[in-house]
C-alpha cells in the first residue's frame, strides 16, 4: 500500500531533524548534515533550510547559497533511475556531445530535469574515471563504457523494465 503524501512528509521532516541533531555541534556541520539529508532522501527539501539555518546559527540564504553552489546537491526529488552522462574532455572526444543531445530528445528533458512519470533524471558528470571506455554513463553504482546511441536505447528500455517489475511486486 502506498503511503500519503503527509506521511512521507511526516517521515522527511523527521529524518532531516534527527540529521541536524546528530551534527549540529560538529566543526563545520552545514556539510555533513546537508550530505547525510541528500542521501537519505536523495535531494535537500526546501523545508530542510529554515531548519538547518535555525540549528547552526545562519541565515536562510547561507545555507540555500551552499545548497546552490555544489552541483551534488539537488533541489528536487530525482527520477526513480539517474543518469549520468560523462562531460569531461575524453568523453566528449569519443562522441559523448550527440550522446547528450540524444538523451536529451528521447527522453524529452534536459540536465537537471526529470521526465513526467518520475522515472528518469538526466545529469552531467565530469569525470567518471573510465576514460580508456569513453564515452560513459552512469546509472547508480554502475558504470556503463563505449555508450552510443543504440547503447542508450537499450540502457533505458533494460531500466524501464527493472521499474516495471519493481512496480508489480
Amino acid at each position: 500500500m502506498c503511503k500519503s503524501v503527509a506521511e512521507n512528509d511526516s517521515q522527511n521532516s523527521q529524518l532531516i531533524l534527527d540529521a541536524i541533531a546528530a551534527l549540529k555541534d560538529q566543526p563545520g556541520a552545514l556539510l555533513p548534515i546537508l550530505h547525510k539529508i541528500q542521501n537519505s532522501l536523495n535531494f535537500v527539501p526546501e523545508t530542510a533550510i529554515p531548519l538547518i539555518a535555525k540549528a547552526l546559527n545562519l541565515s536562510n540564504a547561507d545555507v540555500h547559497g551552499v545548497v546552490s553552489f555544489y552541483h551534488h546537491f539537488r533541489h528536487t526529488k530525482p527520477g526513480v533511475h539517474v543518469i549520468q552522462i560523462c562531460r569531461a574532455e575524453s568523453c566528449q572526444s569519443m562522441g559523448a556531445k550527440a550522446l547528450e543531445q540524444h538523451a536529451r530528445q528521447i527522453l524529452e528533458i534536459d540536465y537537471h530535469q526529470t521526465t513526467d512519470d518520475g522515472q528518469f533524471t538526466l545529469e552531467p558528470v565530469y569525470c567518471l574515471g573510465n576514460c580508456a571506455c569513453s564515452p560513459s554513463v552512469r546509472v547508480a553504482d554502475e558504470i556503463y563504457s563505449d555508450m552510443n546511441t543504440q547503447k542508450f536505447d537499450e540502457l533505458l528500455k533494460n531500466l524501464h523494465s527493472r521499474s516495471t517489475k519493481v512496480e508489480a511486486l
